[in-house]
């Protein structure tokens, strides 16, 4: 199955890590409310990152390598050629 990271601009400006197999579906569960408890009280904006390829053991991992940046290396991410979103 075909993992990827994402990463959501949110209503308030931060950004939101996650995995997923289906980013679409995920994207609309945040943003009924029926997502992470992350999107309580903030709305998502837009997916401004995608990274496809992997498993669900990598997906995990790397999720926790985004997670743990600095939004300026975030930033500096979603500017890369690594982020698959069609710009």
């Amino acid at each position: 199955m075909n993992w990827q990271v994402y990463i959501i601009l949110c209503s308030d400006n931060t950004l939101y890590t996650g995995i997923t197999t289906d980013l679409q579906r995920r994207f609309a569960q945040h943003a009924s409310g029926r997502g992470a408890r992350y999107f309580r009280g903030r709305q998502p904006v837009r997916v401004v990152f995608q990274e496809s390829g992997h498993n669900r053991s990598s997906a995990g991992i790397r999720e926790l390598e985004i997670k743990a940046l600095a939004r300026a290396d975030k930033d500096i991410l979603i500017a890369s050629r690594r982020n698959q979103i069609v710009k």
